[in-house]
């Protein structure tokens, strides 16, 4: 009989999410908005150091309507990571805007060095970018005080995708916190989940009405149904947002059970040629700059190691263990190849050489047993002892 797969990040959820769900359920708001939505955006604004968050249907609604509250339209130039998931580059697309890709740096995130590259080889081009997005990298808070430095000199807006990366701190600020905007998302395989969904945060109380307002159809404050502009069906339920407070109150407990996986693998791979855990020690030993934990992943330098990630995933994949390689970069993408890119082969190495391992806060003692002995009799066969 084949064991249960192990995936790489499952929802944890517990008696506390049923009980807000039923909470909500019962309350009779089963239609879209209502009560628990504005309390979970309060309490959401709270937790990220902002002013003001926006309940939406998924992160990547939240970077679509954020692009477009800037004024992002057909023909700007949006400066964004490379080295991430297709969803920022889609809502770039969906504004009918341009990407233009920049690599990354060893931590995976946005190259300062080729931000400023990018910046400056565009304007003596004569070609205005409108905003610069980067990404969190698997919880990594990138070097926002680098790119803020870079962006105000050449007068660029920055919107910062954190999808990734609630909870994450850098010089003590919360990852949200970044930008004139951020978005957030709790996909069923974040930190924290709302199933589907996801926000976006800002202190500007202006943009956050006006992200609503385009979220709720752009419908005219008047009694019968109005609209003077193209809106969205992008609002998070009363339901969902029920969930998402239940998560919330629970994700301090949930990234210090991802830590502690973070340490398990340190203490696997220990000692093994060629094998480096990514981005650490990044808040490992604490202090007021750390990942959220969201996912653990190793590299592994092929000239230095007796295997490749390759060969450890199709090993574990053979355990019913879920891993997977890091981004494939978007300027490698066959949709988006075509675009421009400010790249020096950064995030191409880490797709090449990284592998991120089962991570969640659901992993059971018996998952992680069955992921340390599948791992040992991996190095112990590759390590020819």
């Amino acid at each position: 009989m084949t064991n249960p797969k192990i995936y790489l990040s499952s929802p944890d959820v517990s008696q506390l999410e049923e009980d807000a769900l039923v909470r909500a359920f019962r309350s009779g708001w089963i239609a879209p908005l209502g009560p628990e939505v504005n309390a979970f955006e309060e309490e959401l604004a709270q937790y990220c150091g902002r002013e003001h968050a926006v309940a939406l249907s998924s992160g990547t609604a939240a970077l679509h309507l954020g692009l477009l509250t800037m004024g992002i339209g057909p023909g700007d130039l949006v400066l964004t990571s490379s080295m991430t998931f297709a969803a920022t580059t889609n809502a770039i697309s969906y504004t009918g805007a341009t990407p233009v890709f920049v690599d990354c740096d060893e931590t995976g995130n946005m190259s300062v060095e080729l931000l400023r590259n990018a910046l400056e080889t565009l304007k003596a081009e004569g070609k205005e970018v409108k905003a610069v997005v980067p990404v969190d990298l698997l919880g990594k808070v990138v070097d926002h005080e680098g790119i803020a430095e870079v962006c105000t000199e050449y007068d660029v807006p920055v919107f910062s995708d954190a999808a990734e990366s609630l909870g994450a701190v850098r010089n003590g600020k919360p990852a949200p916190s970044f930008g004139v905007a951020a978005a957030v998302s709790f996909n069923g395989n974040k930190i924290m989940t709302t199933s589907g969904g996801g926000a976006l945060l800002t202190d500007d109380k202006e943009f956050a009405d006006h992200v609503r307002y385009l979220a709720t159809q752009a419908r005219q404050p008047v009694v019968h149904y109005e609209h003077t502009d193209i809106g969205f069906n992008y609002r998070m339920s009363n339901i969902l947002a029920a969930m998402g407070r239940a998560q919330l109150s629970r994700l301090d407990v949930m990234m210090e059970k991802r830590r502690q996986n973070r340490l398990f693998y340190r203490s696997l791979f220990e000692g093994v040629a060629g094998v480096s855990m990514f981005g650490e020690p990044s808040g490992v030993d604490g202090g007021d700059t750390h990942d959220n934990f969201w996912l653990t992943s190793v590299i592994v330098d092929v000239e230095s190691a007796s295997f490749t990630s390759e060969d450890l995933r199709l090993a574990l994949l053979e355990e019913n263990i879920e891993a997977r390689p890091l981004w494939k970069p978007m300027h490698l993408q066959p949709i988006y190849q075509h675009h421009r890119a400010f790249v020096d082969g950064c995030g191409e190495r880490l797709f090449q050489t990284g592998i991120s391992l089962p991570s969640g806060s659901a992993l059971t003692d018996d998952e992680k047993q069955r992921i340390s002995d599948a791992i040992k009799r991996f190095l112990a066969v590759h390590s020819g002892s």
